[in-house]
């Protein structure tokens, strides 16, 4: 008798900006074997850069950020009725987001693997620095490095309770 595939799960991917989740996100989706990376960031660059405006940045992409949420939530349960493992990396800064994706997941009886991916400020800052000059296989949008120091300034690291319910998986990619 033939054994049963595996049943999917999410791959959820989060850090700060530069921690190599792009590069991490790849990796596993040759591991996982039945996987679909979705990268929020690549998404908004394709659908919304086209229209950003000059003044008024922050509420409209919180908008457009929060809509394309949605979106890839529904196209996440296409992907899971298909038996194929979604591998997100969707950018949930602030522990508010990241516990309603948690419950989301959990009202659809899915399980999540969570990988916290660390480096320091500096290095990160360095390879966000050479991603905008290389535009290497993870570039998807420049980050300016007034850009990259607010989105460091607000990222809300996972602390030990988030990490322990949602059994969050700590990677550092310092080296």
């Amino acid at each position: 008798m033939k054994n049963p595939r595996p049943m999917p799960r999410i791959y959820l991917i989060e850090g700060p900006v530069g921690a190599g989740k792009s590069t991490f996100a790849a990796s596993l989706v040759t591991r996982v074997g039945a996987a679909v990376h979705i990268a929020l960031d690549e998404w908004f660059t394709r659908l919304f850069s086209p229209d950003r405006p000059r003044a008024d940045l922050m509420s409209w992409y919180v908008e457009r950020k929060t809509r394309l949420i949605d979106h890839i939530w529904r196209h996440v349960q296409s992907l899971l009725a298909c038996g194929v493992s979604p591998v997100l990396e969707l950018g949930l800064v602030q522990r508010q987001s990241r516990e309603e994706f948690y419950m989301r997941a959990r009202e659809v009886g899915v399980d999540v693997i969570v990988y916290l991916l660390q480096a320091s400020r500096e290095v990160r800052r360095d390879r966000v620095m050479r991603r905008n000059t290389e535009m290497g296989p993870t570039f998807s949008m420049v980050v300016p490095a007034a850009v990259f120091e607010m989105a460091s300034d607000v990222w809300e690291e996972p602390d030990e309770v988030e990490i322990v319910e949602n059994r969050i998986e700590r990677i550092s990619t310092e080296a």
